[in-house]
């Protein structure tokens, strides 16, 4: 079938991005899906900094392109052998699949899917299959007619997407595909942060340093774990408001040189949880120096591959610090998904209040350009 979708066939064109345009509107071909895959109608679709860092190259991919991860669809079409789902149904988009038996999916570890992420990196559907073809612009081979790549096996910056069984979550259908879209990333990954890679227990002091989607994610998670301080802090004053409506309970510019002691002074000494959500190595720096003696700093922001950071060691050992890295929330989607979604409808996870504007996909380098700046905390792109 023929449909709509953005093609990214250029890394790291300067801002702004309404001049720039790195996301071409364009028909492509999209295939049927094979074996074990699924065709959806793509409903909504999020802006998140992840599909930022494709477009500035932080994170580089093999071009050209669909891209988009975060995404909420109906179910239009299923390949052979997936009997557990049937035309109609409303699913989130995971942008992390996984295969449900090699060694990590057998632990319990679905997000440190190998097979999963082997296919994402070759820009392919779980299995190295590619259903995107080129209509008019050149695919892969640099001729038209062929394959396109797929962004972690979703490509949802599109009318329609096909992808494998195992990158799709059946959903409540009662929910608006906009909220519904949030749960594919920001959520899982914000949330499931919070609850299953840190844990956060009653009681507990926790900062989020960052606040995109999945930031306030964490922020939100903290508060319904039963933290009793919740410290934000971000380089924008617009943010921080933001943060305060949502629960916070102390807010810091980023900006300011003082920032680690103002927070340490005012949480006596740190925080037990820090949550990096910024993408920055000077943001995981700032995470770690605001974690109390014995705490726990936990990144998920996902920097430059190039970006380093120096630790001093010894404070692993002297101060009894634990550093972990979280990716997808260390969720375990088939349970995670539905239970956040139980969450905000129980009115513990009001993740609707991120939701900044809804776009159409023709204004996405626009939209791309307010989220560089941080204007906005989740931009969906509903489909027509």
């Amino acid at each position: 079938m023929k449909m709509r979708a953005a093609v990214l066939r250029e890394m790291g064109l300067p801002m702004p991005y309404a001049q720039s345009r790195p996301l071409s509107i364009e028909e492509v071909e999209l295939a049927p899906p094979g074996r074990g895959e699924i065709l959806v109608k793509i409903r909504a679709a999020g802006l998140c900094h992840s599909d930022l860092s494709a477009i500035n190259g932080d994170r580089p991919w093999p071009m050209p392109i669909v891209p988009g991860h975060e995404a909420a669809a109906e179910v239009l079409e299923l390949g052979e052998d997936v009997d557990d789902l049937k035309v109609g149904d409303h699913v989130v988009l995971i942008f992390r699949p996984n295969c449900g038996s090699c060694p990590s999916c057998a632990t319990g570890r679905p997000a440190l899917c190998v097979p999963g992420g082997e296919s994402n990196a070759a820009g392919a559907l779980l299995g190295g299959y590619k259903r995107l073809r080129s209509v008019s612009g050149p695919g892969i081979d640099g001729t038209p007619g062929s394959a396109l790549y797929h962004h972690l096996g979703c490509a949802a910056f599109a009318e329609y997407a096909t992808v494998s069984r195992r990158s799709a979550v059946k959903i409540d259908p009662e929910l608006s595909w906009e909220e519904a879209a949030l749960f594919g990333c920001a959520v899982i990954t914000g949330a499931g942060a919070v609850v299953n890679t840190a844990k956060v227990e009653s009681g507990a002091k926790v900062a989020v340093v960052g606040l995109g989607g999945v930031g306030f994610s964490s922020l939100l998670a903290a508060r319904a774990a039963g933290a009793v301080e919740m410290v934000a802090v971000d380089m924008l004053d617009s943010k921080l408001e933001k943060a305060r409506e949502l629960g916070a309970t102390q807010c810091f510019n980023a900006a300011d040189p003082a920032v680690i002691d103002q927070v340490k002074a005012a949480t006596g000494g740190g925080v037990d949880y820090a949550f990096e959500m910024a993408g920055s190595v000077k943001a995981l720096e700032l995470a770690y120096r605001i974690t109390a003696r014995g705490g726990t700093t936990v990144t998920a922001g996902l920097p430059n591959p190039a970006h380093k950071w120096e630790l001093q060691a010894v404070s692993l050992i002297a101060e009894e610090r634990t550093l972990k890295g979280s990716y997808v929330g260390s969720c375990v989607p088939s349970r995670d998904v539905p239970r956040f979604i139980a969450m905000y409808k129980a009115g513990l996870l009001p993740v609707d209040k991120l939701l900044s504007e809804r776009i159409r996909l023709d204004d996405i380098n626009p939209a791309l350009d307010r989220l560089a700046r941080g204007e906005t905390i989740r931009q969906v792109i509903v489909m027509e």
